[in-house]
């Protein structure tokens, strides 16, 4: 495993295993124990995917030492402000059966995450999170962020996939010393990215799939990727991508997919923005 080195100095392995969209229990706690027994210790989940205890269960039974382990969880939106967010995280840890955190985030900059991250400051401060970041935060409301708080963010995970390079925003984050981690590394395969002819044609030299020309662009540009399957071959042939190396032109060909706009949706976008916002109001019960 590669690992990449957040700014306050904490190790994160660059691939780790999501669990998004995984939300029965029983398949969630399956999927973390497959995940680990192929290799995997960086585990991402979140209040709003609903399965925090399936995670833990799984990092309980696997028998690997914590110290291992690098998990992250989220804040979500009906827990914001600095009250609601503590509480949630206590929540969480209980949930997922840990003394502390490798690595959490506000995952909407929606309702009052500047409470959000005062209460994440304070919890990182007293060593019950090893380091705090955001998710979904795009540049304007990034810098904001930055400007007026006592912990720059660790982590960004924001969509970033070859066809959503986030190049722009991945300057910005260096400027503050921020790690990018993408969301949606396949871009759940839209845009028939499993099929594009680019991937192939360079999978091809490599005897590699075009999952893992993608997974390998992403992490040669310093990307930090957290993939899912509920498959356990899947599993380990995206963790497979450490013994290929694409050349410069690999990565002007892949480069070139960029349309600079996303697969899903934009914070930007009022409809996003109420649909989000409606949703986080309705809480996680």
């Amino acid at each position: 495993m590669e690992y990449v080195t957040l700014n306050n100095g904490v190790q994160m392995p660059i691939l780790g295993y999501g669990v998004y969209q995984i939300p029965d229990q029983d398949e969630c706690e399956k999927c973390v124990l497959d995940a680990i027994s192929v290799g995997y210790r960086s585990i991402d989940t979140a209040q709003a995917y609903r399965n925090e205890e399936a995670v833990g269960r799984a990092i309980k039974k696997s028998g690997v030492p914590r110290e291992e382990f690098f998990i992250t969880t989220k804040v979500w939106i009906s827990n914001a402000g600095y009250e609601k967010a503590k509480a949630s995280i206590e929540e969480s840890l209980r949930k997922l059966q840990l003394d502390y955190l490798d690595l959490l985030l506000i995952h909407q900059p929606f309702n009052d995450y500047y409470g959000t991250y005062r209460a994440m400051e304070e919890y990182y401060k007293a060593g019950k999170i090893r380091a705090i970041g955001v998710s979904n935060f795009y540049p304007d409301r990034y810098i904001d962020l930055v400007q007026f708080s006592e912990v720059v963010p660790a982590v960004n995970q924001v969509e970033t996939h070859v066809f959503n390079q986030q190049a722009k925003a991945h300057e910005i984050m260096k400027k503050y010393n921020t790690q990018i981690e993408s969301w949606g590394p396949f871009a759940e395969g839209r845009n028939d990215l499993f099929t594009n002819a680019t991937l192939q044609e360079i999978g091809n030299q490599y005897n590699k799939s075009t999952a893992q020309v993608a997974l390998r662009f992403l992490i040669q540009r310093g990307v930090v990727v957290i993939p899912k399957t509920v498959n356990k071959d899947r599993m380990e042939q995206n963790l497979n991508v450490f013994d290929f190396q694409l050349t410069a032109q690999d990565m002007e060909k892949i480069t070139a997919l960029d349309t600079e706009q996303s697969a899903f949706f934009s914070h930007y976008d009022p409809q996003t923005v109420e649909f989000l916002t409606d949703y986080g109001k309705k809480g996680l019960e």
